[in-house]
């Protein structure tokens, strides 16, 4: 079964919010959950509790190594700091790496919001049609 989805933009508030947005640095969809888990996580945000709160949204495995490279993305870009924490004999005396947004991230995260709510006001209702198969 096929699906058509009947995306009919005014042609003016499709091109003003593709000049905005190239105007500043937007999240990737993967970045943007990141960030929103680690806000919910607060003081326990670290690779694995991100990874598995994105696996319980997303009902599918996040693999902690992808959480891991895309946090280093988020810290280069300035978007989120890092501290370690105290070594436990559970992690054969690692310390566990924390991550916490930085206020810059706190904004990105806002702007993604309102670009993104914007894109949807002005999108009309979808219409789903099935479309006899092929």
């Amino acid at each position: 079964m096929h699906v058509a989805v009947d995306f009919r933009l005014r042609r003016f508030d499709f091109f003003s919010i593709i000049e905005l947005m190239t105007e500043r640095s937007y999240l990737g969809e993967f970045e943007l959950m990141i960030l929103l888990a680690a806000i919910h996580l607060g003081e326990e945000a670290y690779g694995v509790p991100i990874s598995r709160e994105l696996e319980r949204h997303r009902g599918r495995d996040v693999s902690v190594g992808s959480v891991y490279a895309a946090l280093e993305r988020l810290e280069s870009k300035g978007l989120v700091t890092s501290s370690l924490g105290d070594p436990t004999p559970e992690r054969g005396g690692k310390a566990k790496r924390y991550f916490r947004l930085t206020k810059a991230g706190l904004r990105q995260v806002r702007e993604t919001r309102r670009v993104l709510s914007e894109l949807w006001r002005v999108i009309p209702d979808l219409r789903l049609e099935a479309q006899p198969e092929s």
